[in-house]
């Protein structure tokens, strides 16, 4: 089974609170790849940097992620997934990030297992086989 690692997996490397290419390794040779939706969460990061020296660091370990990492879009079959999940999750009186649950979907669409450090929203998702990083 190939693994989509989560945002909350990135930022973590990002900040130096995890080593990921040891956490990749334990993955023992999946494929490996990245949302869009957490692409987008960590070059918003940029934009939110507090200074000069952080938007250069953050993008520069954004732009190494991008360029050799896969990103999985968000189409439409991962859409019609989302959708599914979402009127599960309310049927049930659950909720979880919007952002959160377009990357669950993109998982489950592209039969991924998620690799998180977020273990509060993900397992309410029926479905979706997650691994801590």
């Amino acid at each position: 089974m190939a693994t989509l690692i989560d945002s909350s997996v990135l930022i973590a490397a990002e900040r130096g609170d995890l080593d990921l290419e040891k956490a990749i390794e334990r993955l023992r040779g999946e494929e490996v790849a990245i949302s869009a939706i957490s692409a987008s969460e960590l070059l918003h990061g940029v934009y939110r940097a507090r200074t000069v020296s952080q938007r250069h660091r953050r993008r520069a370990f954004i732009e190494h992620l991008l360029n050799n990492f896969p990103i999985v879009p968000f189409d439409l079959p991962v859409a019609r997934v989302h959708a599914a999940i979402w009127a599960d999750l309310a049927a049930r009186g659950s909720t979880i990030g919007e952002r959160d649950l377009m990357i669950a979907a993109t998982a489950i669409a592209g039969g991924y297992k998620l690799a998180t450090r977020d273990l509060r929203s993900f397992p309410r998702i029926q479905g979706l086989s997650t691994i801590r990083l």
